[in-house]
């Protein structure tokens, strides 16, 4: 692992536009080297962030449902209990630097947004937040309020990917003008989408260990219906966004990263199957189409889920495409990854593939030990530069992956500015772009008045 001194820390954020930040966001005795989190969501996902910050004082724990919750609660006995993060941060504040959000999709924004109007770095898993809106003000308040950022792809923490970043700024690939993705699910037998007894959802009464109108947060009211949770809320376009949104910020990571993708100016629906509005559909094909970005050629990149896959090529030299992958079809070469971009290998004879690892291109993206989290970690210590998933860069790789759902969920062609927010064809799509939030769940709206 490259490690930077404090010194080039600053450096390396000044140059990226970043400033610097304290090492805690709250006084702290000189001799401690640990930091106080705060976990937003305790059960599911959360688990893998509370391992991963063992070695840290987990100091709260909030979720707002208790049996979800119960296994946190035994590990971490010390740490304080609360459903409502509100309440934790009136309660708690002074004693949290950091914290972890692993809730639904649509909680992220609020979650994150009251820990950064605190002071308080974050941590949130993929996709970043629900909408457009959510991503961009999650950029500028990382900004305005000086914390350390990170979203939870951590493919992105990997050498898998700084592989594919190196090779293709060494011109292994040549140019590439195609990228072609495509993923197994969703899968409605599985333990995160399924179908419900009707549509709409029956009311059913609440479970005493949950808190419902906690658990919907921002989005508009309805009644409970066990279908919703504790996972199969990614399947309800209202909580979360489908596969395309659980899977993007991995699989399509590697290629936007390397070539600097930035935001497509066109997403089309190809194919999609019909369904409930408002409900994920069991497979689509959809079509970005990327401008080109100084001397690098426009892009066309094709996403495929559900059963649907990209139609094997003679060059590539492949019978058939696993579960899930993603390939960049470059004009000297082609590069293939699975589902995560840890693992790229060009598309060549394995004679050539051998000789090509004796004598890679050179290295010049530095190395992360431990994974997301410690790189997270490292840099609030100051002992590391800002995260690679940082907000800056993630929010952009999830606003792309956020068209893509849309243009899932409402079919047809969407055509996009990115410069003005705007859906330019479909100006009826436009109220997706912000969706609503209820009273009592509205956050950053004051990073938009300066």
């Amino acid at each position: 692992m490259r490690k930077l001194s404090r010194r080039s820390f600053i450096a390396t954020s000044a140059a990226a536009g970043l400033s610097a930040v304290p090492r805690f966001s709250i006084a702290q005795p000189a001799a401690s080297e640990k930091v106080n989190i705060a976990a937003i969501g305790a059960g599911g996902r959360a688990g893998a962030s509370l391992n991963a910050c063992s070695g840290e004082n987990i100091v709260a724990l909030c979720d707002v449902d208790q049996e979800r919750a119960a296994n946190a609660y035994k590990r971490l006995p010390n740490a304080k209990r609360f459903s409502d993060f509100r309440v934790m941060f009136d309660k708690m504040g002074d004693d949290i630097d950091a914290v972890l959000v692993s809730t639904p999709d649509h909680t992220h924004f609020s979650a994150a947004m009251e820990a950064m109007e605190r002071g308080k770095h974050v941590y949130v898993e993929k996709p970043l937040a629900h909408n457009v809106w959510q991503v961009r003000t999650l950029k500028k308040a990382a900004r305005h309020y000086k914390i350390i950022s990170q979203m939870g792809n951590q493919g992105h923490a990997t050498e898998g990917i700084r592989y594919i970043k190196e090779w293709t700024e060494a011109g292994v690939l040549g140019d590439v003008t195609e990228v072609l993705a495509w993923n197994s699910g969703p899968n409605f037998t599985g333990p995160y989408f399924s179908n419900p007894d009707s549509f709409p959802p029956k009311a059913e009464p609440v479970p005493e260990t949950l808190d419902w109108n906690l658990w919907l947060g921002s989005a508009k009211e309805r009644p409970y219906n066990h279908c919703y949770l504790p996972r199969h809320w990614r399947g309800w376009y209202d909580f979360g966004n489908g596969q395309l949104g659980d899977w993007a910020c991995h699989t399509l990571d590697g290629p936007f990263w390397a070539l600097g993708l930035g935001m497509p100016t066109v997403v089309e629906a190809e194919l999609r199957s019909e369904g409930p509005a408002d409900f994920v559909p069991e497979k689509s094909v959809l079509r970005f189409e990327f401008p080109a970005r100084g001397s690098k050629p426009p892009v066309t990149l094709t996403w495929h889920d559900g059963s649907f896959k990209p139609e094997v090529r003679e060059e590539w030299g492949v019978d058939k495409l696993d579960g899930m992958g993603m390939l960049m079809l470059g004009s000297k070469r082609n590069l293939i990854t699975g589902g995560r971009p840890n693992d790229p290998r060009l598309m060549v004879s394995d004679e050539e593939w051998l000789e090509f690892r004796k004598n890679l291109p050179e290295k010049t993206h530095a190395r992360i030990e431990g994974g997301p989290w410690a790189e997270w970690l490292d840099a609030i210590k100051g002992d590391g530069p800002m995260p690679g998933s940082n907000f800056d860069y993630s929010s952009d790789l999830t606003e792309m992956a956020l068209l893509g759902v849309m243009a899932q969920r409402f079919g047809g062609r969407i055509e996009y500015d990115a410069k003005q927010m705007k859906v330019t064809n479909r100006p009826e799509l436009n109220a997706y772009i912000n969706e609503p939030a209820r009273e009592g769940w509205r956050y950053g709206q004051n990073l938009w008045e300066a």
